[in-house]
């Protein structure tokens, strides 16, 4: 008898932007999502997963991307890809902590935190499709395309997509006319394969999220997120501003979201712009 997927809905919330600043390693471990499967993890399994957790912990010191598969259970990890091994396996190793609580002995789960994801599932649990949407942040203030907004963003996803291909780790930051964008791609696609889930995600989130001046969407095997700042990016002194944040409710395998997942969606795009302004100020010291 074959599983059932579990339909689940988030609720909303709203939070106050925050400027770019500099970030710690623990920021990584802020809870983004979660997803867990409504069937009991029965035996042999329950004695199993623990072995399996231990494995994937113990590979993100040297490596940001492993799937196995361990006594009939499949186990994945990914980093984000501006991450150093040793903040990989900080935030890999906070997961097998939270699984229990956040989820308990299921057969299948997913965590996402700001600097990586671990999920796993017995094998033949029924998988949603490579492009299914599992989650979205769309950001509540709107841009007027006097200033040809979608313009940029088409050109900055275009530049996005072959970021990912081309640059040997199926991720890429950048940014295009003060708006920036940040792509990965599950670690075992091939580069083909993660143009086409990156375009799926693009298109996705000009449905999902209109002309919103931020967007956060996550996808089975692949994310994407942007932010746009018309007058420029807020000074390191700035104030916070008074744009919130919103989540929106979407079917998937087992979703349901902790309370700081839009704080986790801020980090996120906080840690991308210091990446980018790192890159720039490196490439200023040539």
């Amino acid at each position: 008898m074959g599983m059932r997927l579990l339909f689940l809905f988030l609720v909303t919330v709203s939070v106050p932007v925050l400027v770019p600043t500099l970030t710690s390693a623990a920021d990584n471990a802020n809870l983004v999502y979660k997803g867990c499967a409504d069937q009991k993890l029965q035996e042999p399994y329950t004695q199993n997963l623990k072995p399996l957790l231990a494995s994937l912990v113990a590979e993100s010191s040297q490596k940001g991307f492993a799937a196995t598969t361990q006594n009939s259970i499949t186990g994945v990890y990914q980093c984000r890809g501006d991450l150093s091994n040793s903040d990989c396996y900080d935030c890999v190793s906070k997961i097998p902590g939270m699984l229990d609580k956040l989820c308990g002995d299921v057969a299948a789960a997913r965590v996402q935190l700001s600097g990586c994801y671990l999920r796993y599932e017995v094998v033949g649990f029924k998988q949603v499709s490579q492009t299914e949407l599992l989650y979205k942040v769309c950001g509540n203030k709107k841009v007027s395309d006097g200033g040809g907004f979608a313009a940029r963003r088409d050109s900055a996803f275009e530049m996005l997509e072959n970021g990912v291909q081309s640059g040997g780790n199926l991720f890429y930051t950048g940014s295009y006319q003060s708006l920036y964008v940040l792509g990965q791609c599950q670690g075992d696609l091939g580069n083909a394969d993660c143009g086409a889930c990156i375009k799926s995600a693009e298109e996705q989130t000009k449905v999902e999220c209109g002309d919103s001046i931020s967007a956060q969407i996550y996808l089975h095997d692949c994310f994407i997120s942007y932010s746009f700042y018309p007058n420029g990016v807020p000074s390191m002194s700035s104030s916070p501003g008074s744009e919130g944040y919103h989540r929106h409710t979407q079917r998937t395998v087992a979703l349901a979201v902790g309370g700081v997942a839009a704080l986790g969606f801020l980090i996120v795009c906080l840690l991308f712009l210091k990446s980018v302004l790192k890159k720039r100020s490196g490439h200023g010291k040539r």
